[in-house]
């Protein structure tokens, strides 16, 4: 079932602002939103009421508005429930990419909900939100290695090794977003997850 086709949706890309933050784990959620822009051949613009990075586009034939959040990610939750009240835009059709210790890395998947799994920028969301009930496309990066803190895991840059893969895992993301946007989220799961 998809969501009401009257207003827009709000898709936010998490990520720390900064170039020093910039090629790391945690921003992949802001990577998959510069490439969505890419794809609709627009550029973000700062939009100072919400305090994200905005880019108002259409995916297939509904209205979307890209968001990345200027904040740090711990901080994340206050602009997206401000663009998403700025554009009248309930929770449920917020869409939230983010990076995903829990999953093998490279791995994209969906879901409505849960837990926050740690992560401090979806903690963040669903405060501000008052509800976890907003779509996650979760992106892998996997565990940490050895005994490596998850903190400084997340805040480092892609291995060499990483970077081909990753980049075929952006796209993954962006066409995920883009299957939610068009399918809703029940048959955006059975698409990408499989049976």
């Amino acid at each position: 079932m998809t969501s009401s086709a009257a207003g827009p949706m709000v898709v936010i890309g998490l990520g720390n602002p900064g170039s020093q933050y910039a090629k790391t784990r945690h921003n992949i959620g802001a990577v998959v939103l510069d490439t969505l822009a890419a794809r609709a051949h627009g550029s973000f613009s700062a939009h100072k009421r919400s305090n994200c990075d905005v880019l108002s586009a259409r995916l297939g034939d509904r209205a979307v508005v890209l968001g990345k959040p200027r904040s740090y990610m711990n901080e994340s939750g206050g602009p997206v429930v401000n663009l998403a009240r700025f554009h009248s835009v309930a929770p449920t059709d917020v869409i939230v990419v983010h990076d995903e210790l829990d999953l093998d890395f490279g791995v994209v998947r969906l879901k409505r909900g849960g837990g926050e799994g740690g992560h401090n920028g979806l903690r963040s969301i669903s405060k501000s939100l008052g509800t976890k009930d907003y779509v996650r496309v979760r992106v892998g990066i996997g565990r940490p290695p050895g005994r490596m803190d998850p903190a400084s895991f997340v805040l480092k840059p892609f291995a060499a090794a990483e970077r081909d893969e990753i980049a075929v895992s952006v796209e993954d993301a962006a066409d995920a977003v883009e299957l939610v946007v068009r399918l809703g989220l029940e048959d955006a799961q059975n698409r990408l997850h499989g049976p």
